[in-house]
């Protein structure tokens, strides 16, 4: 057993592992951990993650072998790897393949090898199980009803066991897509789709391909689609996406504008369909959640002979969302996002019913490739004032959160950040309406929230891509699918509690690489000793599992222009 004093990591019983952030071999270690162990909490010096039984799944599913991961663990470890930790790593990763779906004339089994029939026979008698499974066709073999075919690999993954589906796919109607010559796809981006698709193979076909924002996640869903060659449905986030889906499609694909459309109920679909998931999850007035028939549009799905869905910021899926995709198992479902990580804790919903982590590529790794622009992320903290520190002690949690964000001290601190970087393309995102349509007055600048009309959206974001506009303000509906390549500073107001997706999608605006080579800059300022500051710590989490560091400022040296002293 290797270790070495002077590497970073000291790996518990517990299976969490410590990383020295200040050790010269820290990066290597991170980036060897990554693929297989979740970031808990990163304070300055000694950075926590914990290995889990999804995390050894989707690193399996992606190739990586239980023991390139035991061997991380003891090239970096500091002290001996704990016996238990490599033995737990190799059960829980080898169970990945041990229970497979296979099709089977117009059914499926559920096939174990010969040595885990008796597993298979246990788990078939728990009672989250049973009922989904058909006849016993002999030793280690369960027929399955093509209906049940996602509702078993999420039962299975709840109760420990990770289901690989090799049942394959049935064919849509064919619709072929070819790339314009124009269209200089990256060699991660091929390989993301590839990795997805597998060259056709029964285990291609489903699941999420991880990227950065501004990497290019649409150009691997046309890659995609180009390898399955037949209609598509796009479910995404906004109005704002399903225009740049249509965009993108138009100009960089063989598609014609009268093959690609938003899906609209009165008129016929197109080959390639985009929706948004507030359409999708539309519900009748008066209904109850999940009587029959409360999603009108929820049929969509099911509509045509769809052979390819593309899920946009999957890890943002609604819950009857995840519902319908359990009985859509027989379509290519493609997963793109820029983190898995969900607040609800459903990251295994994905996993079951959209597919395993096919590709995942470092956001710093693509950063130093030039792909995605440097960004420094800086957190400004301020003191409460008097009056409001009185009425946030007296507050119940919920209302001490919007209390701290409305921190009114926060207009000023904008105004000298937007002084420091005056000229360049800004986006001021934020929580709480109030404070943003201040600050908008403040700047003289427009106001973008949920009530704005699409169409006068559209035409700020044009006048900003075209540099008319240099300062927009936005509600939340800023976090996705902003195609503004030349925003270059972006400042967070306040946020939704501790989400580290929202801090991820946020930083995400400002990632397209700029035409002459400039970086970006992120602020989030918070007031400080409250409630904000606990969430702030939780919302950085995943931005530094992926090697971003926020400088720690005093609005104080903002202020009073004491900026470039101070590192920012």
């Amino acid at each position: 057993m290797t270790f070495d004093p002077a590497n970073p990591l000291i790996v518990q019983a517990d299976r969490s592992v410590f990383l020295e952030a200040f050790n010269p071999r820290a990066e290597d270690a991170r980036r060897a951990l990554a693929p297989f162990a979740e970031l808990v909490s990163s304070p300055e010096h000694l950075h926590t993650y914990r290995v889990t039984p999804l995390s050894l799944w989707n690193a399996a599913a992606a190739g990586m072998s239980a023991a390139e991961m035991v061997d991380a663990l003891e090239r970096y470890a500091k002290f001996p790897v704990p016996q238990n930790v490599a033995h737990d790593i190799r059960e829980l990763a080898g169970r990945w393949g041990r229970l497979r779906l296979e099709a089977h004339d117009a059914g499926l089994l559920l096939v174990v090898g010969r040595d885990d029939a008796p597993l298979l026979s246990e788990l078939s008698k728990q009672k989250a199980i049973s009922p989904l499974l058909g006849d016993r066709m002999g030793e280690g073999v369960y027929a399955v009803p093509l209906l049940n075919r996602g509702l078993i690999k999420t039962a299975l993954l709840e109760s420990g066991w990770p289901l690989d589906d090799q049942a394959g796919y049935s064919d849509g109607l064919e619709y072929p897509v070819s790339l314009l010559p124009s269209l200089r796809v990256r060699d991660y981006q091929q390989e993301a789709a590839e990795a997805f698709y597998r060259g056709g193979s029964v285990e291609g076909g489903s699941g999420v391909v991880v990227l950065a924002p501004g990497s290019g996640k649409t150009v691997v869903g046309m890659v995609a689609m180009s390898l399955v060659g037949q209609r598509t449905l796009i479910l995404t986030t906004n109005r704002t996406s399903v225009n740049q889906w249509q965009r993108e499609l138009i100009a960089k694909t063989s598609l014609m504008p009268e093959e690609v459309g938003e899906y609209d109920p009165a008129r016929p679909l197109k080959p390639v369909t985009v929706c948004t998931y507030q359409m999708l999850t539309h519900r009748k007035r008066g209904s109850e959640k999940d009587e029959e028939g409360a999603y009108p549009h929820m049929g969509l799905i099911g509509a045509a002979e769809w052979g390819l869905i593309i899920y946009d910021e999957v890890h943002l899926l609604p819950a009857p969302v995840f519902r319908i995709t359990a009985s859509v198992q027989a379509r290519r479902r493609l997963g793109l996002t820029a983190t898995l990580i969900r607040e609800d804790g459903r990251e295994g919903d994905v996993f079951a019913l959209i597919g395993p982590k096919r590709y995942d590529r470092p956001w710093k790794t693509l950063e130093q490739d030039g792909y995605i622009a440097q960004a420094d992320c800086t957190e400004v903290r301020l003191p409460l004032p008097q009056a409001e520190r009185v009425s946030y002690a007296a507050a119940p949690d919920r209302e001490k959160h919007r209390i701290a964000a409305e921190n009114p001290d926060k207009r000023a601190v904008v105004s000298d950040l937007l002084a420091r970087h005056a000229g360049a393309p800004t986006l001021i995102i934020g929580q709480y309406l109030d404070q943003l349509a201040l600050i908008a007055a403040d700047q003289e600048a427009p106001l973008i929230t949920g009530k704005t009309p699409q169409r006068e959206r559209e035409a700020l974001f044009s006048s900003f891509r075209q540099g008319h506009l240099k300062l927009i303000v936005m509600s939340k509906v800023g976090n996705f699918a902003l195609d503004l390549p030349d925003a270059e500073v972006l400042i967070q107001v306040s946020g939704a509690f501790g989400s580290r997706q929202e801090e991820a999608q946020r930083l995400g605006r400002l990632l397209r690489p700029k035409s002459d080579g400039r970086g970006a800059s992120f602020y989030s300022v918070v007031s400080r000793e409250t409630s904000e500051e606990d969430h702030a710590h939780h919302r950085q989490l995943f931005l530094a599992e992926q090697g971003y560091a926020y400088t720690i400022l005093d609005a104080a040296d903002v202020l009073e222009g004491r900026l470039e002293q101070v590192g920012a």
